[in-house]
């Protein structure tokens, strides 16, 4: 026995040498398969560092390491550096460029505290300059493609994001290389800013500065454009999609804050060197970004590319809450022992991925699951963010971990690897058990490979860490704002807005005639006149677009001026010079519109309520927004003038919606609002100055009394119904139809009528009262001022009319992660899931929504404003809806008419005004009342496509279960390749499930179905031994649970409504015969079935 025990003993070293053999030769194996030879890393060793050491001595270490890892590699043509530092097709992106620029930057900051630098501070700032300005060169090369971008914003048409690192030249085309990078523009932007902040000069020529300027127009959109963000790769699912990124707008929103009112020519420029920013869309990117986040995109549910963006350099976030939620997400999902993972199941550079291949096959991202390529940049990132928050243990803890990964040059200058791999030998183990594989370097400099971004930043962040430069030397523009300090934060426009907004919002009357003064100084409201505040002009907010067409002009460069956006009540807050004249501009809400919703004064006063609450909210500025009300005389006629004039009165009161306003002289509130010079409207003696309009005085006699009896009031039902049967009308001659027309006083039968002709003869067809569409033109405007709403509405149908605003609204939509659809109830419905131009859209309404009944296509018009307005300022109110669907809202706002009435004849949708089909809306919003049937909480809820907390979660965990899929209405849901290409909580799958809904053709049944799918969640979460053998058919389920229900609730009249599941959806959902104790009883007979999982603890098993 002991000779046995000395044999095993003397045995055991020589087994554990074998298996140390086994694993050296494993590891060379897996290296040799890698191209280019990787070595066993260097111990982490700090370069030498005498105690004594002087700043000099410092710097010159860290000089030696830039000089030999980033500088060497910089084109001498260009200053562009490549992403690859060997062979001799070398490409420069951008991206990476401008952080080997700002490391440069970074280090000659350090060298400006000594006095004698040996030129040193010179090179260095001058590096970072050749760099900036080789950018520059090539994106100017593009200004064609500037110009288009800026009107069109198409992937086709974008700024290349990679170069000849040589000649500049570019040399992929779109379709082999995902250019669209919103974030690396708009870090150009950033990055120019903060340089010429510190002093370098970098923009020479106003051509250059016009240039820069039309950047600003492409990026001031990046809240609606989906671009292929910093990985190139859009989609997680590398299809060659684009998708809208946090990063991207995150960046954007820093650019545009750094940007605004910035002088390109530094402290030596003038007006004419400075840039401008729409407020608005600046806003609108703060929006998005907030709304978006913590998720990434809609296939990303976190990204390691959020960290630049949170952090340095774009500071993009004010909300800490939002702030920590993200980060949080970010190194709880992401992190690793050797940096983070750019995103889950990232399949680049890992031993799995065809690198013969641009994108990736179906569900082919499963393959990568647990072994995706882990990156010691982002380990950097998190060092520098720590600096800047003066939190040391975050520092330490991140320095602590990049250390031991660190390779060196035979010079001892310190490596980032690029990322971390896990060799093809070792994956299957490290799927088998996450986290126990050895990763090997990518690169380790000995071998002339450098990944100059993560070189660039480990210098930014050994520099900050040392304190051989401060945060405030890196960011002299103050991006990042201690929240200590953010209340007394003093910006262009500050991303960190007060703490508490308690804004009072300065408002001036103004009367369109003086006879309208003075009829409304007998009430007592005290107006102005355009002619009273001479010598200021009052412009509408378009002839304002008109002076920004002059912005960023260059004909040399072939750039046109800002393009024709609308500018929103931020920017029309504010005072103007322009051409030596002082301008106020009134709000868009004040313009004269084509459309019905501008002959509804309450729609008017709601509008006016709303800009205050928007400009209260997001109103940054130091300075207060001066709001112009402009009163007509047609907003007092008839039955308006009474809410004109309650509102007139709340606004003399000091409260208008809870907003708190100050109502003054113009004259009085210029001396405390934000004036914006318009410098670039610079006009020589040999040039034509352009021709504005400001709002006029109507010249009527001042005493002459103001009509206020010449509208009727509200028309009865019986007007609005026509006197003629389209049927026995739609076959007659055209001679016929045209005599009934001349002898016909009914409004809605002329516009029966008119209808028919305008199908059958055309538009142009002539009548007694000239051409048809000019007849129905007039009948609109009689139909509207008697306030004939049905037949406005038909008449309006028939004309084609566009509501404006109606793209920027469905922009709002989507940009809080909604879709919208755009169709009648019960057909064809269009979803649209990015942002379209107003003439699609158009298109799309009028061939969607014009089949059953022409009001519809209006109808859904005013919907898409309502939701618009209605998401931005309460989105809570559009929880659980992911999908909105325009005509099923309309369907759920026709059941609550119903509701309503009772047993009485409902109220038609189409006969009420439009601030009553606003008010309609937000009342089936609300949550629903206690004391409803629940057939009718299901119908509404149907509708609206409600969903409960975590009800699409739940529908992943079922389809774990469920191998052969799910089915409801015909519709598929797979479990492969759904399972593999998705993930659990990512916003593609949630829409997946969403399309599978979307073929109920009845909302109280679609309700009954996610009730289901409820059941079968938490059912299958009880009993783990239990999975679906088959496809589960959603609706057979349904049909068990009514049979069921149908047998415990038989009557004698039963036998002849079979199908009538009426009562069915009227049970209440819980308690004894609730609907989900029927539907379990369904879902349990199903499961059984099939055969049970096998379990080792199951307490049943004997034996």
């Amino acid at each position: 026995m002991a000779a046995a025990a000395a044999a095993a003993a003397a045995a055991a070293p020589a087994a554990a040498h074998m298996v140390d053999v086994s694993w050296k030769m494993l590891e060379l194996r897996a290296r040799s398969k890698r191209s280019g030879s990787i070595y066993e890393p260097l111990k982490s060793i700090n370069l030498p560092k005498p105690e004594g050491e002087s700043l000099w001595d410092k710097l010159d270490c860290y000089y030696r390491i830039v000089k030999s890892t980033l500088l060497l590699h910089q084109s001498p043509t260009t200053g562009l550096f490549p992403t690859k530092t060997y062979g001799d097709n070398r490409k420069a992106k951008v991206h990476d460029s401008l952080y080997c620029a700002a490391c440069a930057w970074a280090l000659a900051l350090a060298y400006r505290r000594i006095d004698d630098d040996k030129g040193r501070t010179h090179e260095l700032e001058h590096s970072a300059i050749k760099c900036m300005r080789g950018i520059l060169y090539c994106y100017m090369r593009q200004a064609d493609k500037v110009q288009q971008f800026k009107q069109d914003p198409k992937p086709s048409e974008c700024l290349h994001s990679v170069f000849s690192a040589h000649t500049g030249d570019e040399v992929f085309s779109h379709k082999e290389y995902g250019h669209l990078q919103i974030n690396a523009v708009s870090l150009f932007l950033l990055y120019l800013v903060e340089m010429i902040s510190s002093g370098l000069q970098i923009i020479y020529n106003t051509d250059e500065v016009s240039f820069i300027q039309n950047l600003v127009f492409c990026v001031e959109r990046a809240y609606r454009v989906p671009d292929f963000g910093v990985w190139e790769r859009g989609s997680k699912y590398n299809n060659g999609s684009p998708e809208l990124h946090s990063s991207s707008v995150g960046v954007a929103k820093a650019a545009l804050e750094a940007i605004n009112g910035f002088n390109l020519f530094g402290n030596q420029g003038c007006s004419w060197s400075v840039i401008f920013v729409d407020f608005d869309a600046h806003n609108r990117n703060r929006q998005t970004l907030c709304s978006l986040l913590p998720r990434e995109s809609r296939s990303h549910n976190t990204d390691a590319a959020l960290l630049p963006c949170l952090s340095y350099p774009a500071f993009a976030l004010d909300d800490e809450v939002l702030f920590s939620q993200t980060l949080d997400k970010v190194i709880r999902k992401l992190k690793g022992k050797y940096g983070f993972k750019r995103f889950l199941r990232d399949g680049y550079r890992t031993a799995l991925e065809d690198k013969t291949r641009r994108y990736y096959k179906p569900a082919e991202i499963k393959l990568f699951d647990g072994i995706e390529c882990e990156f010691p940049l982002f380990f950097i990132f998190m060092i520098i963010d720590g600096v800047f928050r003066g939190n040391l243990a975050q520092v330490k803890e991140y320095q602590d971990l990049l250390d031991p990964l660190l390779q060196h040059t035979s010079e001892g200058c310190p490596v980032v690897p690029k990322y971390y791999y896990v060799p093809a030998d070792f994956v299957e183990l490290e799927k088998k058990n996450p986290g126990s594989q050895k990763r090997f370097p990518s690169n380790n400099g000995r071998d002339g490979k450098f990944f100059l971004w993560g070189q660039a930043v480990y210098i930014i962040a050994k520099l900050l860490a040392d304190k051989l430069v401060s945060p405030k030397d890196i960011d002299p523009i103050g991006r990042y704002v201690p929240p200590q300090d953010q209340r007394n934060v003093s910006m262009r426009f500050s991303n960190q807005g007060p703490l508490e907004n308690d804004l009072v919002v300065h408002v001036a009357l103004i009367a369109e005639s003086q006879r309208l003064q003075v009829f409304l100084n007998t009430y007592g409201i005290q107006t102005q006149t355009p002619q009273q505040v001479e010598p200021i002009q009052i412009w509408a907010q378009k002839e304002l677009v008109k002076a920004y067409f002059h912005l960023g002009v260059n004909d040399k460069l072939g750039l046109s001026g800002r393009p024709d956006r609308p500018i929103g009540c931020l920017g029309t807050s504010k005072i103007y010079r322009i051409l030596g004249k002082t301008v106020v501009c009134y709000s868009i809400i004040f313009d004269l519109s084509d459309f019905y919703m501008s002959q509804d004064v309450m729609m008017l006063i709601d509008d006016i309520k709303n800009a205050l609450q928007f400009i209260k909210q997001y109103w940054k500025m130091h300075g207060r927004p001066l709001f112009v009300v402009l009163i007509r005389e047609d907003n007092i006629r008839g039955s308006r003038f009474n809410p004109i004039l309650d509102m007139l009165a709340a606004f003399r009161k000091g409260i208008v919606g809870g907003v708190k306003v100050h109502v003054d002289r113009v004259q009085t509130l210029i001396s405390g609002a934000v004036v914006e010079q318009l410098d670039f409207l610079r006009i020589t003696e040999t040039e034509e100055a352009p021709v504005f309009k400001s709002l006029e005085e109507l010249d009527l006699p001042k005493h002459s009394k103001v009509k206020r009896q010449s509208s009727t009031p509200n028309a009865s039902e019986l007007e609005q119904q026509p006197d003629v049967n389209i049927n026995d009308w739609k076959n007659k001659s055209t001679y016929e139809i045209l005599q009934k027309l001349n002898d016909c006083n009914c409004l809605a039968s002329q516009a029966l009528l008119s209808s028919i002709l305008l199908k059958r003869e055309g538009p142009n067809f002539i009548t007694k009262e000239g051409t048809v569409a000019e007849h129905i033109e007039r009948i609109y405007r009689r139909a509207g001022s008697k306030k004939l709403w049905s037949v406005v509405r038909f008449a309006a149908s028939l004309l084609g009319k566009l509501v404006d605003s109606l793209a920027p609204s469905i922009t709002n939509v989507l940009v809080q992660g909604k879709q919208v659809t755009l169709g009648a109830f019960g057909q064809e419905e269009e979803v649209i899931s990015n942002p379209l131009s107003p003439g699609v859209i158009k298109n799309i309404i009028y061939e969607k929504c014009h089949l059953q009944d022409e009001r519809e296509a209006v109808v859904q018009q005013e919907l898409v404003i309502h939701v618009g307005w209605i998401i931005s300022n309460s989105p809570e109110l559009f929880s659980g809806m992911l999908k909105i669907r325009i005509g099923w809202i309309i369907h759920a706002m026709k059941y609550e008419l119903k509701i309503r009435a009772g047993d009485m004849p409902a109220k038609d949708l189409y006969q009420m005004s439009p601030s009553e089909v606003k008010q309609l809306l937000l009342d089936i919003l609300q949550p629903q009342q206690q004391g409803r049937s629940w057939l009718n909480r299901r119908q509404i809820d149907g509708s609206l496509n409600r969903t409960p907390a975590g009800f699409y979660d739940r529908v992943w965990q079922i389809l774990e279960r469920t191998p052969n899929g799910l089915i409801v209405a015909g519709k598929f849901l797979p479990q492969q390749p759904t399972l593999s290409d998705m993930t659990m909580y990512e916003m593609n799958f949630s829409l997946l499930v969403e399309d599978m809904l979307q073929n109920i053709d009845q909302p109280e049944y679609r309700q009954i179905i996610v009730e289901l799918l409820m059941v079968i969640s938490v059912i299958l979460e009880r009993n783990p031994e239990l999975e679906f053998q088959d496809k589960v058919d959603l609706d057979k389920v349904v049909q068990e649970a009514f049979h069921d229900f149908q047998k415990d609730h038989s009557s004698p009249k039963g036998a002849e409504k079979q199908d009538d599941m009426t009562a069915f959806y009227n049970t209440q959902p819980t308690g004894k015969k609730g609907t989900c104790s029927y539907l379990s009883k369904a879902v349990i007979t199903l499961l059984l079935e099939g055969e049970m999982k096998p379990n080792n603890d199951d307490p049943c098993t004997i034996s």
